[in-house]
């Protein structure tokens, strides 16, 4: 292993609407080493940031990891009061907050303030560089004050309430529209030519329970890992550490889609990755009666990030949203080893040739070898009529990517799936909107997950076929405070990458070197234990 230390140079500040831009830019002059020849050649700013140190460390061969902080020293982050405004759920109808409101509220607002003696300010927030949103203005936001520290918003914050106002308070610092204190990056860029090893989704052989990043890596002797996709984090939306969203380890569809949503496929153990949008359909079949099975590994009736035909209140992806199913048909494979859910319905046990060996309750355990189907509503009745003991049943997975193409997993084959894509044929490319993290009728939804700094981690494959994995630090006031998914596109194609996809972020976000945590998680805990994970494995020779 060698370490190198960079020395930081120097860039004068841009204006406002240019700062995402030019940080990401002055990046990938910073990252030259990770950079195609022709894709460095065209760009000649020097990097973002002063006082800075990059720092290469070559963990084994095909395996290079880049550390540095980006900033900006014309920054001034600060803490504020910001009011929120009145919206409505557009798909339960109940009543909700904001964060940011039209014109006519805005103003009205204002003027509410100043009439109880406050100075308020009216600041204008545009849709951010998404390629299915309206263009122009988003909405404006109400703010008060100006503050050093948290502390201070105290009192001004309660009088605020007092004037019969909702209110949060916020780090302008995490506003995408304005220049950026610092933050602090990680970036592994993985050769499959070079590695010796393979690259792999694992999730510790349970998909049933959580682990962390850094521990899977300890135990496998993984050189890096990082966190994967979405999962179940509260007992309310299922079983904890299942995925929400597609994932296959070893060849074996572990969880199915969310709707149609990024996807990271680690083809031949790693040598061939590509980013692409994933759907899945599953169908359970009895001699010529067939009927879709609507899950893998996860509670029957509850769809968490949404997009499967029948939930609701949404059929569509909706992230961070569980959604219900009455009539629901769900497979529990034997990587699932948490006690099987409980409740009305019909469970059925599959031996490995896909005999039907029980049926009856739910509950239980998933056998070693084979699988178990459970059934709630229509499906129950399904069941009951037609997997009867001693009877054969065949499923039928299928799995396909955006153009109708068939995604064929072989037993090196790995899926880790979040949202939403980033870049795409070398372009930024962010379908927030359509993948389900942020509702263009709806302010109310997504617009912290998808507009304000966030820490993240970040998938991408470049032009040489090189897997790009990359940490941002966040919620941490003037030290690191995170990517909106803007920021993070304009970087991942700063870096090179033709294709990327945002994985799992915020306290989920770890990155492990050697077995070693090496970024600063937000979680005040700690390292997060999550659902799956990104692991580089070394061959016989890691040096």
């Amino acid at each position: 292993m060698s370490v190198t230390a960079e020395s930081p140079r120097r860039t004068t500040r841009r204006g406002k609407q240019g700062v995402g831009r030019s940080i990401a830019f002055g990046t990938a002059l910073a990252l030259v080493a990770f950079v195609p020849p022709a894709a460095a050649s065209a760009r000649t700013a020097a990097p973002a940031g002063s006082g800075t140190a990059w720092t290469t460390q070559q963990v084994a061969p095909g395996v290079q990891v880049r550390t540095g902080i980006l900033n900006d020293p014309g920054a001034a982050g600060t803490w504020t009061v910001t009011v929120q405004a009145p919206a409505v759920d557009r798909l339960t109808g109940a009543a909700t907050w904001a964060p940011l409101g039209d014109r006519d509220w805005a103003d009205a607002t204002v003027a509410r303030l100043r009439s109880a003696g406050f100075e308020p300010r009216l600041e204008q927030v545009v849709w951010d560089e998404y390629s299915d949103t309206p263009r122009g203005i988003m909405g404006w936001q109400v703010r008060v004050g100006r503050y050093a520290t948290q502390a201070e918003t105290g009192t001004v914050n309660s009088a605020v309430k007092a004037a019969g106002l909702r209110t949060t308070v916020e780090w302008t610092g995490y506003d995408g529209r304005q220049p950026v204190d610092a933050q602090r990056i990680h970036v592994a860029v993985v050769d499959p030519a070079r590695l010796r090893g393979t690259i792999e989704v694992s999730d510790g052989g349970d998909v049933s329970d959580r682990e962390k990043t850094s521990a899977v890596a300890a135990r496998l002797g993984s050189l890096l890992g990082v966190n994967g996709g979405f999962f179940i984090t509260s007992d309310a939306d299922g079983v904890q550490g299942t995925m929400a969203g597609v994932s296959a380890v070893h060849g074996e569809l572990e969880s199915m889609a969310a709707g149609s949503r990024a996807a990271l496929i680690l083809e031949d153990g790693g040598r061939h990755p590509r980013v692409a949008d994933l759907s899945t359909t599953v169908t359970v079949r009895a001699g010529a009666a067939r009927h879709a099975v609507q899950g893998i590994n996860r509670v029957p009736g509850k769809v968490r990030n949404c997009g499967r035909p029948g939930a609701v209140p949404t059929e569509l992806p909706r992230h961070d949203t569980t959604c219900s199913l009455a009539d629901d048909l769900v497979k529990f494979t034997s990587a699932f080893r948490a006690q099987l859910p409980t409740g009305p319905g019909v469970q059925v046990v599959l031996d490995e040739r896909g005999v039907v060996v029980s049926s009856g309750e739910r509950g239980g355990a998933a056998p070693a070898q084979g699988s178990v189907l459970q059934g709630t509503g229509e499906a129950a009745a399904w069941l009951t009529e037609h997997a009867a003991v001693g009877r054969r049943l065949t499923l039928r997975e299928d799995i396909r990517d955006a153009s109708g193409g068939q995604v064929r997993l072989g037993p090196d084959d790995s899926i880790v799936s979040a949202a939403p894509t980033l870049v795409e044929d070398g372009r930024v490319h962010i379908d927030a909107a359509t993948e389900g993290t942020l509702d263009p009728r709806d302010l109310s939804f997504g617009f912290a997950w998808s507009n304000v700094r966030q820490p993240r981690t970040l998938a991408g494959v470049d032009r040489r076929g090189r897997l790009l994995l990359a940490t941002v630090d966040g919620r941490r006031p003037g030290v690191s405070e995170g990517f909106t998914l803007a920021e993070a596109a304009r970087f991942m194609r700063s870096l090179g990458a033709v294709q990327a996809l945002n994985l799992d972020g915020g306290g989920s976000t770890t990155m492990a070197v050697d077995g070693t945590l090496v970024n600063g998680p937000s979680d005040a805990t700690g390292e997060r234990a999550v659902g799956d994970t990104i692991q580089i494995l070394p061959g016989d020779d890691r040096h």
